[in-house]
């Protein structure tokens, strides 16, 4: 007889031994959880070497060198000759130093930067430009920014571009690892910007334009810190002042900032009122101005206020806010 076929056991009858909780509950073992998925590759830079430094140089930053503009504007001068020419080279000045700063900024931060998801793909830190040659850059821009202050407008203008090139350096090489301090000088930044205005066209500054823009700077640069604590956090490492720093304690810097700027714009607006008969332009430009830094408060409460610049730009409610304080100011000081 022919031997008789050995039974197979079928798949369904098969199960694998179990061990442990699954032993017990007679289910099967639970597969194991998928690693996590890995940081999405940075982006390519593109262009060769100009371009990388031209984006280097970070020419979408140099909106924030509008500030110059804000002395001449307040006082209703803007449109004299004598006055727009030296301001606008101040505001040609302030480009070419501030983009020596952020070439030093970058070659120092080079090696945080390629941990960063976004600011990897900056031009020195992904290799595109050499470190070498960016600090070449950076010297000849800061020189050249200093020299046009001294010899083609006010040498005042020039302390006052020097007194910025050496602040943002002290940030660059340690003062940025500094709680509070690193706050400090960066709203710096953005006073010294008003002041290049009011200095290169001979204006004097207003007590209550150094208080606002002061503490209307420390505002942004807090609200900034802030969103990159909610969005980055002190897992990246690239900002060490991030560890220090509480979601609290930044509410706090914000908060009390605003509420200075708000007050010192108000009477700022009621003095110029004072002086000028029928609508009070100046006092109604309140509203907007306090309807504005609300507004920004939002994105920054949000999270996404890391950029400044881009929130001004993209924030369709805030620049028409902008725009009604622009126009009832120009108003109020040309008008009245």
């Amino acid at each position: 007889m022919p031997d008789a076929p050995v039974p197979v056991p079928s798949a369904r009858r098969f199960r694998p031994p179990v061990h442990g909780a699954a032993a017990a509950t007679g289910g099967p073992i639970p597969a194991p959880a998928p690693p996590p998925a890995p940081a999405p590759p940075a982006e390519p830079p593109r262009g060769g070497l100009l371009r990388g430094l031209v984006r280097a140089v970070r020419p979408q930053q140099w909106s924030k060198n509008v500030l110059v503009l804000a002395v001449p504007l307040a006082a209703g001068r803007i449109a004299d000759a004598d006055v727009l020419g030296p301001t606008l080279l101040a505001f040609v000045l302030f480009c070419l130093a501030s983009g020596a700063v952020y070439l030093v900024n970058d070659v120092i931060d080079v090696e945080e930067d390629r941990r960063h998801p976004r600011k990897r793909s900056r031009p020195i830190a992904a290799g595109v430009v050499p470190r070498w040659l960016a600090l070449a850059l950076a010297v000849a821009l800061a020189a050249l920014a200093l020299a046009g202050g001294l010899l083609l407008t006010r040498p005042a203008l020039a302390w006052v571009i020097g007194a910025y090139v050496v602040l943002q350096l002290g940030y660059c090489l340690g003062l940025k690892n500094q709680p509070v301090l690193d706050l400090a000088v960066v709203a710096s930044g953005f006073l010294l910007r008003g002041v290049a205005g009011g200095v290169a066209a001979g204006l004097q500054l207003s007590q209550w334009f150094l208080l606002v823009a002061s503490f209307g700077s420390l505002f942004m640069v807090a609200g900034k810190r802030y969103s990159e604590l909610v969005v980055v956090g002190d897992s990246a490492r690239t900002r060490r002042t991030l560890e220090e720093y509480s979601a609290s304690y930044l509410r706090f810097v914000w908060s009390l900032s605003a509420g200075v700027a708000c007050t010192a714009y108000s009477l700022w607006a009621f003095e110029m009122g004072e002086s000028r008969t029928g609508v009070p332009w100046a006092a109604l430009s309140i509203a907007p101005f306090v309807l504005g830094i609300l507004r920004y408060a939002v994105d920054v409460d949000q999270g996404t206020a890391g950029a400044p610049e881009e929130i001004v730009l993209h924030d369709r409610v805030l620049l028409v806010l902008g725009l009604a304080w622009a126009g009832a100011v120009g108003v109020g000081v040309v008008g009245g």
